[in-house]
């Protein structure tokens, strides 16, 4: 049976995670509305700046129901 577009993305994703998982960052996944992720974003930056723990959000997508899934990364000295 054929793979559709999206189960390639997917196992793709899935590849890429298990490579990253030990790179030294922790990584957190949420899915918020777009208000709600933007407040998400800034407290975590703001918790964890960009210059101290090299935070940033590492990928974000649009998902059909409007709200947004994205990942938050920052090294692991934080811990």
């Amino acid at each position: 049976m054929p793979k559709t577009p999206r189960d390639l993305a997917e196992g793709m994703a899935e590849r890429r995670q298990r490579r990253m998982r030990d790179d030294g960052y922790v990584r957190e996944t949420f899915t918020q509305t777009r208000e709600d992720a933007r407040k998400t974003a800034r407290a975590f930056l703001d918790r964890f700046p960009k210059q101290a723990y090299m935070s940033e959000v590492e990928r974000w997508r649009e998902m059909p129901d409007g709200a947004i899934e994205f990942t938050m990364r920052r090294l692991r000295t934080a811990d």
